[in-house]
């Protein structure tokens, strides 16, 4: 076999290329060696006749080197043709053709600029939409609330029971075993320091103050979020997928009075109940520890809480948590209302929900902190 497998000839602006031999993977080496020359040393021409008449073999890899010489020369400017290319082989190159090479942009610092504004503002138009559908969403609740309080019997009561059920019953052993043990990490921390000091006492006050102001409210719903938040989204896109909501409003029923008005009265009952246990079981979890790591009495202990904390504490968390009920229900159900017609959409708006409901959550709770610490609260 020669290795010559690419002669060139050129003529002024014209470049004639032959092609002959085997183009083939096996021949690779020597074939971008001759086909890298070809454009290193021509790029002045204006012309390309590449005939293939001469080649006797041409596999993929060989055709790839023929599109990208074409290519090559053609980013140039140059008018590129390509003749004799046998019947057999023509097939292969229209399937190569055919297909897109990845092209890696590169953007200018101007681009990268623009780009980047451009993802802030739709990142902010998004933002915007959400709490659009949000707002949109509470008002389409106080209407069908308003609705059923002047027809009571219109109401729902079985589901309201059935979502309670869900949110709250089924949700209490959980709770209890995590804000327990919420609880006992705190405490332990605390001993752990403040011992340091000769303040072990002291670990009572953080424990009490911490769990029932923020730790309490704060702990149930970012555990509510994930566990009915989702369900509620789920279970909505679900129905969605399958046409039942547009079956509701077909038979006359409006699907936020039916589905999505007891799902957010459930929440709003419910997170207050699990945060109150919460609370306890944290407050019980820290005690235990104080007792068997710090070395503090049950008496002792109880009898530090009472001078700690007083009715405002327990107030504090026990009122933030309807609001962020609420809006863990409003997150919840609009991502669910937003799914479209496949499972990634259904999947997405799941994840969405979940993320976006800890975030306000988190969001509210500082709010409240500020606003309460405002009033002396």
């Amino acid at each position: 076999m020669s290795d010559t497998l690419l002669d060139e000839n050129a003529e002024g602006e014209l470049l004639r290329l032959a092609a002959g031999g085997a183009w083939i993977a096996k021949n690779a080496r020597v074939l971008e060696k001759q086909i890298e020359h070809a454009g290193r040393h021509n790029g002045g021409v204006k012309r390309v006749d590449i005939d293939m008449a001469g080649v006797d073999r041409l596999d993929t890899f060989g055709a790839w080197l023929l599109q990208r010489l074409v290519r090559d020369f053609s980013a140039r400017g140059a008018a590129t043709k390509v003749t004799g290319l046998k019947d057999d082989y023509r097939q292969l190159m229209d399937d190569l053709s055919a297909m897109k090479p990845d092209v890696k942009v590169v953007h200018t610092r101007a681009q990268t600029f623009a780009l980047a504004l451009g993802a802030i503002g739709e990142t902010i138009v998004s933002v915007g939409s959400s709490l659009s559908h949000m707002v949109n969403m509470l008002g389409a609740l106080i209407v069908a609330l308003l609705r059923v309080l002047t027809r009571p019997r219109s109401f729902r009561f079985t589901s309201l029971v059935h979502q309670l059920d869900n949110v709250a019953w089924r949700a209490v052993p959980i709770v209890l075993l995590i804000t327990f043990l919420i609880g006992c990490i705190i405490a332990q921390q605390g001993l752990f320091h403040f011992r340091r000091f000769g303040a072990d006492v002291f670990v009572v006050d953080m424990v009490g103050i911490l769990v029932l102001r923020e730790l309490g409210v704060l702990i149930v719903c970012i555990m509510v979020a994930g566990r009915s938040g989702s369900a509620y989204t789920a279970e909505l896109g679900s129905m969605k997928m399958r046409e039942e909501i547009d079956a509701l409003q077909t038979m006359g029923f409006d699907p936020v009075e039916v589905l999505i008005l007891p799902r957010v009265l459930a929440l709003i009952i419910g997170v207050p109940i699990l945060t109150f246990l919460g609370s306890m079981a944290a407050l019980y979890g820290g005690g235990l520890v104080c007792w068997l790591y710090g070395g503090i009495d049950p008496d002792i202990f109880l009898s530090r809480l009472k001078e700690a904390i007083a009715l405002n504490t327990f107030q504090v968390g026990m009122i933030k948590a309807p609001f962020m009920a609420l809006m863990i229900g409003l997150v919840a159900c609009v991502e669910g209302m937003a799914v479209k017609g496949s499972a990634e959409s259904l999947g997405r708006q799941t994840t969405a929900s979940v993320v976006e409901s800890i975030f306000l959550v988190i969001v509210m709770d500082g709010m409240f902190a500020i606003f309460f610490a405002s009033i002396g609260m």
